[in-house]
């Protein structure tokens, strides 16, 4: 094989490692998150503040990766993740809705918190439905990426009977604060969007579980 085409291709495979992966089953393995940051956990208290109008610029995998690592990352063996839940059920679940990412096709994702990877669950762009479902928006339709928590609460009222509902809103609670906290130490922008309507974001999604935050991420 001549050998500048033998490079090209070692420097292909390169660049596709890098922007993440397959895993088993048809998963996109993400690459390693970061531990550590130049910004403070004070800091990024003191900075974080609600953004609505984002950059026409695309994220990056590793952005998206540490993102989603921050909302609901293992971070012990037993599955401890970054966010508290009641007895450990983990009542949510994550999506990512992809339009603008480096290496990553436009579609909606399943986050899996085990194996650090995303699932392909919808090969669409609907970033522009899911402002119309959170009447009208527009600011999700131009943000690259939106992640979406949703819970499926009997996971926890199962063991804790109704209560168990005010566990689950703690929990999403949490997780916003993750992911807006991890925004501002990466110099990205984020909003908390609780204005939709359920069964159209289901809809949109794919999924019946519920839908508690809609949470557009993008470049200030």
């Amino acid at each position: 094989m001549n050998q500048k085409i033998l490079l090209g291709l070692i420097g292909l495979g390169m660049v596709m490692t890098s922007l993440g992966q397959k895993a088993k089953g048809g998963k996109v393995k993400l690459p390693e998150p970061k531990y550590s940051s130049k910004i403070s956990v004070e800091e990024a208290l003191k900075s974080r503040r609600s953004v609505r109008s984002y950059k026409n610029e695309p994220l990056t995998i590793e952005e998206v990766s540490q993102l989603l690592w921050a909302a609901q990352g293992k971070t012990a063996e037993w599955g401890g993740r970054t966010a508290p839940s009641a007895g450990a059920t983990y009542p949510l679940d994550t999506y990512l809705v992809c339009g603008r990412v480096n290496g990553l096709a436009a579609g909606v994702y399943k986050y899996d918190p085990q194996e650090h990877s995303i699932e392909m669950i919808k090969e669409k762009d609907v970033r522009t439905d899911l402002a119309g479902a959170a009447w009208g928006q527009s600011f999700i339709a131009k943000a690259p990426i939106t992640i979406v928590l949703t819970a499926i609460y009997r996971r926890t009222t199962a063991r804790y009977g109704e209560r168990g509902i005010r566990y689950v809103h703690m929990e999403v609670g949490h997780v916003g604060q993750n992911i807006h906290l991890q925004c501002e130490t990466m110099g990205l922008g984020t909003v908390m969007v609780g204005a939709f309507s359920d069964e159209r974001v289901k809809e949109i999604l794919g999924v019946k579980a519920e839908p508690l935050y809609i949470i557009p991420v993008g470049r200030k």
